[in-house]
């Protein structure tokens, strides 16, 4: 019995070591088991197709890093350039005559009665895009500081894709034998954490591309420049809780009013509000994360908190870590009450 008990401890101490060294990587292995949650319907037709495993998760796992690095890619380089040209574009519209430098002298005309310029006002909102646009073409140089650590991650994640893939099956058999739970408590977490990983990651992923799509419909139509590139930033945008969407379709609304164009503003804005926020949240989530979604208050609390903790990761991570938890305690609650009915 004691060398039991001191071949438990040494396990636990050996566990302890094993996630203290993957602690920094801890985020990138989470995010490439979500990733396998995700793609499994495409890896087992695929095993099936070929009956070579280790071919059909390798080949999966090598084109979602292709297509994951080309997009950053692609998007980073266009939004550096696209920046640097919004902000001169802004810059030069700022000066006397520009277009929309009347929109701001009558939007500030009030400030004058407090003394305030609408001339200074002006130039420091100039001032302002200037830097902008000078600091924009330096991010080039720190985005490619963190390349380094950003491919590090990536890296692990794959690794942590390509594991799941191949071996989850006897993971949960492993899982299900040291547990102290019962197998088939076991057994439900496993799978909570595997649907609910699945639901996050899918659901914000495609809503997102939704959103953006729908967003880059409304920007041709209302004649906004660079309708895709917006879209893209729309679709980014879409993971950032509360506002989202609402940091890019908005101020497009807004630069619609200034350029001129007020009967193009409203558009932009209705669509934004009815179509990109409306009609995605309402109509398209639900059918990709189904009816079992958490309570509005856990939801929040899921992403500000992950969004905390872990950062942009966090707002995919807090979630599934919430769903977890929450079906942890139904497990225990479930538990508590089928006690008390059999006591006398």
């Amino acid at each position: 019995m004691n060398e039991r008990r001191a071949l438990g401890w040494v396990a636990i101490g050996a566990a302890v070591a094993i996630a203290w060294l993957a602690l920094p990587f801890v985020t990138g292995l989470f995010l490439g088991a979500l990733m396998a949650f995700t793609l499994e319907p495409v890896y087992a037709p695929l095993v099936r197709r070929i009956r070579r495993p280790v071919i059909a998760s390798l080949s999966v796992v090598i084109v979602s890093a292709l297509v994951i690095v080309g997009a950053v890619s692609v998007f980073v380089s266009l939004f550096v350039t696209r920046a640097v040209g919004l902000a001169n574009t802004v810059r030069e519209e700022l000066r006397p005559g520009g277009a929309l430098t009347a929109w701001v002298d009558t939007v500030t005309g009030w400030l004058a009665r407090f003394g305030v310029s609408p001339e200074s006002i002006t130039e420091r909102l100039r001032e302002g895009a200037g830097e902008i646009a000078s600091r924009s073409a330096g991010m080039a140089g720190s985005l490619a500081s963190g390349t380094f650590i950003a491919l590090l991650g990536l890296f692990f994640a794959l690794l942590a894709m390509h594991a799941v893939l191949r071996h989850w099956p006897r993971m949960v058999s492993a899982l299900v034998v040291v547990s102290p739970l019962r197998q088939e408590y076991t057994r439900l977490l496993l799978d909570e954490f595997r649907r609910v990983g699945r639901m996050t990651l899918f659901g914000t992923v495609l809503t997102g591309l939704a959103q953006g799509t729908l967003a880059a419909i409304g920007f041709w139509i209302t004649g906004l420049p660079q309708a895709i590139f917006f879209g893209v930033a729309t679709a980014i945008a879409s993971l950032v809780p509360a506002v989202g969407t609402l940091l890019v379709w908005v101020p497009a609304g807004l630069y619609l009013f200034a350029s001129g164009h007020p009967v193009r503003a409203v558009i932009e804005l209705g669509w934004g509000a009815l179509i990109v926020v409306g009609f995605s949240d309402y109509v398209i989530r639900p059918r990709l994360v189904g009816d079992e979604a958490m309570p509005a208050f856990l939801t929040f609390v899921a992403l500000f908190g992950g969004l905390e903790v872990l950062g942009l990761a966090g707002l995919i991570v807090g979630p599934v870590i919430m769903g977890l938890a929450v079906a942890v305690l139904r497990l225990y609650t479930r538990e508590a009450k089928a006690r008390r009915a059999v006591q006398p």
